[in-house]
């Protein structure tokens, strides 16, 4: 059992309860009576409604189901049904958001985002740091730069690599900074005079920026510089300049590094890519952002053998060129991502309930901000005093308008100043995209972010139009009428509603994190959509799509796309079902494979190890990053072909038991890993992998926490069979 302290109607874990009497409230000038009685009265007021939220999306998807199994797909018929349910509603008047006090991190810049499950506080500290990257080690280290010709990786350092990696790295100074004469690989000085940068070449002429304006200070003496600051479209590049170091040595004009400005903007997350399914798990985020906002959180880890003790990276300084120190943030701007309105968590119960954990995240998360919010921190977050709280998968404007609600009450019970909390809404549910302008409305007054999450979004797809027929392949979805449209609406929409230099439009991630030389290829297409952040999955990662920001002026792109109409909404209420289903049984039973062997991988290491996000390798060994929304598209899209007839539930459960061998094969070097195969009746992670697809049309909206959260809780021994 787990022990309790009782407040009101609150009986709140100890270990929560510990944690915020002795760690959150100090310093909060909140004293505890009054945090734990405003506290109960936001979940008392608010929980019914939340309720009432929930009843309405299963009482919309019964009827569109209903629809479906009576009715052919044609297109108007359909829409004309959507209206009469109150789906799709009338659109707003036109406006434009009055979002204050944002940092230009989120209202002007554009860049690379990271995604970090907050429960680790290594990962929470990289993503932190990852604001600035080397980008001669993310070269030399992925495969951005080949092996071919002798430019192996191998274990110590191979001049050969170096020299292609200082090629490309001089090529990107070329293209972003060019000179008014001659190249920057032909650079054999960097000095400063008369407030410009001279650059010595090596037939001995001397020549400066070819646009002077980029170039804003150096670290150093004017004469021999260690740094040289440059910029271009708001971002930040720094020349590294040590002609004793390793690699400065090699170089004619001493040059080490190119440091890149780079996640410009971080998720710290509490949801799809952690788990924490009770008071233990809660804690363990809760604590980590706490020590974020208060730029206390260090944490050591060995390397080799040697302790490594990571903290928070200070601002970096600078000479202007006016002779003044110039600060540049030395950290990533960090939102956090809170839990949506579905799940409950038994941290704290009401009348022997659990609450609702995104009211729980709404006041407790803040608590832990404080410090931040009025500036009492040396290392800050936010400059503004605003706080930015991601908030997903909700279901259209009704439930932004809830989540509003519950901000408004949180700052009221906190003694925050109104609008403290802004909000960024997920566009990653089907009743969300088709009333985006609606839902932005509800919160224009706090609105900071909004995206397109492709995973969750194919998910929500797949279960509305479960009734409606067979899916195409999962490999041909993003392929269908419906996708561009989702993708291009909602930058139009943001746009429209006047997101452009207030708030980020963000795209989706890049999921194979040790293939970046195709994320280079192919992530320009995301601020060239107008997107100005799109997601990553490492530090590194976020060096390497930052190259794309200074490829692409996101603010000028942003400008032209608003002379432009949005593709139809029509295209966007389009399914993507099959045209026919005469796959062969070898494409069958690959896709099976394919789907059922990422679901598994996952689920094993989630329900089993508390890994809420992961690097499974797919049945051809390729590492794919998984979380709950990839999850919910292969669980969902198994659970449509069964319903349809395309697979029998023997099949499934053959590839399930056969996946299960691989994906133990593969974790087979784990001391801490438990193998399903060896009691498919008994493991508890099997079977929930197996009710995903097999209760995959009875979950709400598709969504895969409660089957997720209850094998968990049961492996902890929270509940019985």
């Amino acid at each position: 059992m787990t022990a309790r302290i009782q407040k009101g109607k609150l009986a709140i874990a100890k270990e929560l309860y510990d944690f915020i009497e002795n760690e959150a409230l100090p310093g909060s000038g909140l004293d505890s009576e009054t945090y734990w009685k405003n506290f109960e009265q936001v979940v008392v007021d608010l929980s019914p409604k939340n309720k009432a939220l929930l009843a309405k999306r299963d009482e919309i998807q019964a009827k569109i189901d209903e629809w479906h199994r009576n009715n052919e797909f044609e297109l108007e018929a359909y829409k004309a049904f959507l209206k009469e349910i109150g789906y799709l509603l009338p659109e707003v008047e036109d406006f434009q958001i009055t979002t204050e006090n944002v940092d230009e991190e989120i209202a002007v810049l554009a860049g690379p985002q990271l995604v970090v499950p907050v429960r680790n506080a290594r990962y929470c500290l990289n993503a932190a740091n990852a604001r600035w990257g080397s980008l001669y080690d993310a070269l030399y280290g992925f495969d951005v730069i080949s092996e071919e010709n002798g430019a192996e990786k191998g274990k110590g350092y191979n001049p050969a690599r170096g020299a292609k990696v200082i090629e490309f790295a001089k090529s990107f100074l070329n293209d972003t900074f060019p000179l008014e004469a001659g190249s920057h690989q032909d650079a054999t000085r960097y000095e400063v005079e008369d407030n410009q940068l001279v650059i010595t070449l090596k037939d001995d002429t001397k020549t400066t920026l070819a646009e002077p304006v980029q170039f804003v200070g150096y670290n150093g003496e004017k004469s021999n510089p260690t740094e040289i600051i440059l910029k271009n479209n708001g971002l930040h590049v720094i020349i590294q300049i040590d002609a004793t170091s390793p690699i400065g040595q090699t170089d004619a004009a001493g040059v080490k590094d190119l440091v890149l400005e780079a996640a410009v903007t971080t998720i710290q997350d509490l949801e799809d890519s952690i788990a924490a399914v009770d008071a233990e798990e809660k804690v363990e985020g809760y604590r980590n952002w706490l020590g974020l906002m208060k730029g206390t959180l260090q944490e050591s880890f060995q390397k080799g053998d040697k302790t490594v003790t990571r903290a928070m990276n200070k601002d970096r300084t600078y000479t202007d060129l006016e002779g003044n120190t110039g600060k540049i943030h030395g950290r990533s701007l960090m939102l956090l991502r809170n839990v949506g309105h579905l799940m409950t968590n038994p941290a704290i119960l009401v009348d022997g309930a659990e609450i609702y954990e995104g009211i729980m995240d709404a006041l407790v998360t803040p608590l832990l901000s404080i410090a931040d919010i009025r500036g009492e921190n040396e290392i800050k977050n936010s400059r503004q005093g605003s706080m930015y709280i991601v908030k997903p998968k909700m279901h259209g404007p009704e439930e932004v308008a809830f989540a509003v609600e519950l901000f408004e009450r949180a700052e009221q019970a906190l003694g925050l100043p109104a609008k403290t909390l802004k909000i960024g809404i997920m566009d990653e549910e089907r009743r969300t995209s088709v009333n985006l302008k609606n839902c932005i409305a509800q919160a224009k007054d706090r609105t900071i972010f909004i995206n397109t999450g492709f995973m969750d979004r194919t998910g929500d797809e797949i279960h509305t139009f479960m009734e409606a027929g067979p899916f195409v392949r999962k490999g041909e979805i993003k392929g269908q009428k419906w996708f561009p449209a989702y993708e291009n609406r909602n930058v139009m929409i943001g746009l429209k509603a006047g997101l452009r230099g207030k708030a980020q439009i963000g795209k989706g991630m890049w999921p194979k994190p040790d293939m970046l030389l195709d994320m280079y290829r192919t992530k320009i297409e995301h601020p060239e959509a107008g997107a100005s952040c799109a997601w990553v999955p490492s530090p590194t990662g976020a060096v390497i799509h930052a190259i794309h920001y200074h490829q692409c002026n996101v603010s000028e792109r942003q400008q032209e796309l608003l002379q432009t109409e949005p593709l139809a909404l029509d295209d966007l209420l389009t399914p993507p079902l099959a045209a026919n289903t005469d796959w062969t049984e070898e494409e069958k039973k690959n896709e099976l494979e394919n789907n059922c062997q990422g679901i598994l991988g996952y689920v094993v290491r989630w329900v089993d190890l508390g890994v809420g996000c992961s690097k499974v390798p797919d049945i051809n060994d390729v590492g794919l990053m998984e979380d709950r929304a990839t999850l919910r598209i292969s669980s969902q899209h198994v659970a449509n072909w069964l319903r349809h007839g395309i697979v029998s539930r023997e099949q499934v459960e053959e590839v399930l038991k056969r996946m299960a061998k691989i994906v133990d094969e593969q974790n087979a070097n784990d001391p801490l890993y438990t193998a399903m195969s060896a009691d498919f009746e008994n493991s508890i992670a099997f079977k929930a992998a197996s009710d995903l697809i097999f209760k995959g049309g009875e979950q709400p909206s598709g969504y895969t926490e409660p089957l997720l959260h209850a094998a968990r809780l049961k492996l902890k021994g929270y509940i019985g069979d």
